[in-house]
């Protein structure tokens, strides 16, 4: 049930969409001929004429359309009518345009004031996360660290944790032998070991069979940083980290705790600095308790990049109980969520977010069914709103087949003092639904593996 009511949502955030477009063309005296609500596809579950425009509701809800005589080369208007999109000007062309985008902008806008003004609060778009108790067991290094229950975690290494997922990435980011050593680490051991074992000049050729190796005390790794973007989801973090092989990951396994190593015949200097790297990162937690900041004692996850903890979550909520706090507080929810959307596009586009990471309507009628179920209608209207949001921005996008496509083209008309001949904007449009078709195709499979491997 959940699920039918998100996909009704998001096909009334399309039918506000396609009628800013339908009451725009109304408001200039454009003939609309048709009004599409559904895909053009299948069967079609009602159809009535009202004045000159026929309505028809579609078996495939997700879509919409508003068709002028322009779109039918068929039609019986002439080419010169007041009545045709091609012969209005172009700043009521691009109102028309623009105006699906606008409706959902104002939907967006409407939305959020509605759950400000019934629910009295919206969210802040943070967490208070807060340190319910400790389950690791007695030799871990959280009890250690002074950390105590009902603390509140404030930062990691620096990091502003807002979050309750944030200080699971951190911990796995931070795991214990993973496998991966900085080019710092490893040269810092190098060193020591050379300066342990003058007698061996070469760090690349396997040490004589049955010789002694002395070892020294493995250090922790270099605290990782994690930036904002990464924290929100909003990049990957990346850092040029040395893979250890096969044998360099049995020999750390062997060398723990010992202070010297004999060799085999086969390891090199190069081999033992790879394993004594690889040991832990600390992760630096400062908290709040009764009012004031604390700084711990470095915290470790373990092999599995758990710190044994318990989390406490608390939304932060904004109340909204007056017009002024209710207007104050729905414009920041809006603009927030919408420079996030942007800077999510931005990053995605220039490849600092994977594709896999691009998602669509299976996995947001998914979410918002989730949403729901889990956290109250409240919640899905203010998802619903995102949407919304997120939909006006991605009809911006200047790709032909968008209305930001149109756009693009009414500028071209506007400074060539001329639209473009037919046969070039059929050309480019094609070009621009072929990309569109491999764009869905390419985020219905990765909706379909999220599902099947269980990520949303």
């Amino acid at each position: 049930m959940n699920i039918i009511i998100m996909i009704l949502l998001i096909s009334f955030l399309i039918l506000i969409h396609e009628m800013g477009h339908f009451m725009a063309a109304k408001a200039f005296r454009i003939k609309v001929d048709k009004f599409g609500f559904g895909l053009p596809f299948g069967p079609v579950l009602y159809r009535k004429q009202i004045g000159e425009t026929e309505f028809l509701i579609h078996a495939l809800l997700l879509g919409g359309y508003v068709s002028f005589p322009d779109d039918d080369v068929n039609s019986d208007l002439p080419e010169d009518s007041p009545e045709r999109f091609q012969n209005k000007p172009i700043y009521q062309k691009a109102i028309v345009v623009s105006a699906g985008v606008i409706a959902n902008v104002i939907c967006a806008i409407f939305l959020v004031m509605l759950t400000a003004l019934i629910w009295h609060k919206l969210p802040a778009g943070k967490y208070d996360i807060e340190i319910a108790k400790i389950i690791a067991p007695k030799e871990a290094a959280v009890h250690k660290s002074g950390l105590q229950a009902n603390d509140k975690i404030y930062k990691i290494n620096g990091s502003l944790i807002t979050l309750p997922y944030q200080v699971n990435k951190y911990a796995s980011l931070s795991k214990k032998y993973d496998g991966k050593i900085s080019s710092e680490s490893y040269a810092k051991s190098i060193k020591e070991l050379q300066n342990l074992n003058k007698d061996i000049k070469a760090i690349n050729e396997p040490v004589k069979k049955g010789e002694k190796i002395k070892l020294f005390v493995p250090q922790d790794e270099p605290a990782l940083h994690l930036s904002q973007d990464v924290l929100m989801g909003l990049g990957q973090y990346k850092e040029k980290l040395l893979p250890l092989n096969d044998k360099q990951t049995k020999l750390r396994d062997t060398v723990q705790g010992k202070k010297e190593y004999i060799s085999d015949g086969e390891t090199t200097l190069e081999d033992i600095a790879y394993a004594l790297s690889d040991t832990k990162r600390p992760m630096n937690f400062t908290v709040i308790r009764d009012g004031k900041e604390i700084n711990l004692k470095p915290i470790y996850s373990d092999e599995n990049g758990t710190i044994g903890i318990q989390q406490k979550i608390t939304e932060v909520l904004i109340p909204t109980n007056t017009p002024g706090q209710i207007i104050k507080a729905s414009s920041e929810y809006v603009w927030t969520n919408t420079e996030l959307m942007i800077l999510g596009l931005v990053k995605l586009f220039t490849g600092q977010i994977p594709m896999q990471d691009l998602h669509g309507i299976v996995a947001i009628t998914k979410l918002g069914g989730d949403v729901i179920e889990n956290q109250g209608l409240f919640k899905g209207l203010l998802l619903t709103a995102i949407i919304s949001i997120n939909l006006a921005i991605i009809n911006l996008l200047p790709i032909p087949a968008l209305d930001g496509g149109h756009l693009l083209f009414l500028t071209i008309e506007k400074i060539k003092g001329k639209p473009l001949d037919e046969k070039t904007i059929e050309k480019i449009g094609n070009i621009g639904f072929s990309f569109l078709l491999i764009l869905m195709f390419l985020i219905i499979f990765n909706d379909i593996f999220a599902l099947i491997t269980k990520k949303i």
